[in-house]
């Protein structure tokens, strides 16, 4: 029976990503859903975030437990909105607008300006007390305007580096594998696999 591991989100589509990430990189491990109390992100970091999640989650079910918190960081706004990624445009989880509040404020920035990151901090908090941090970073650009209808959050607009110029596309424009292969939690998981075998 494969060794299980608490996804400790609430966010369907962090759970279906993380899911298919970890079935690359580690098929005997089983990532399972948590149903229990969502804290209060009180930290000021991706990092303190994470673990504030992982810990939750562990000590709610007794099991492993590992989060993400992540999001896009923007040179020209000195790595917001960062952390405050999910309510950049107010208290309550908005992706669309967030998305075209971040395209109002870079509306005259020039393309070569337009640098960001995608960054993924995940935290495993073990019963007996362990925990280890890791982070993925995904380096590219904002489009001035959303394409594509896959992803979520910034997908629609954020063009990864090392895109061929005559085809570069964002990310809800590349398919779920390629997304899950590459990105910001791909990196991140790929820095916590070998840390999951000694666990």
């Amino acid at each position: 029976m494969p060794r299980q591991v608490v996804l400790a989100t609430h966010n369907a589509h962090k759970v279906e990503e993380l899911r298919a990430i970890v079935a690359r990189v580690r098929p005997d491990l089983e990532v399972v859903g948590y149903d229990g109390p969502e804290p209060r992100e009180t930290g000021t970091t991706f990092a303190d975030n994470a673990l504030i999640k992982a810990r939750t989650a562990c000590a709610h079910t007794g099991q492993l437990a590992l989060a993400d918190d992540s999001g896009l960081c923007v040179d020209v706004l000195g790595g917001s909105p960062g952390v405050f990624s999910a309510y950049w445009a107010g208290h309550v989880k908005d992706a669309t607008a967030n998305l075209e509040l971040l395209l109002d404020q870079l509306a005259d920035i020039s393309d070569p300006h337009r640098s960001a990151q995608f960054v993924s901090t995940i935290a495993l908090v073990s019963p007996e007390g362990d925990h280890r941090v890791v982070e993925g970073r995904w380096p590219g650009r904002l489009a001035t305007a959303p394409r594509g209808v896959g992803g979520f959050g910034y997908d629609p607009i954020f063009v990864p580096d090392g895109q061929p110029a005559d085809a570069e596309r964002t990310v809800a424009e590349w398919s779920a594998a390629e997304k899950n292969a590459a990105s910001h939690r791909a990196l991140a998981f790929v820095a916590l696999a070998p840390i999951l075998q000694e666990l």
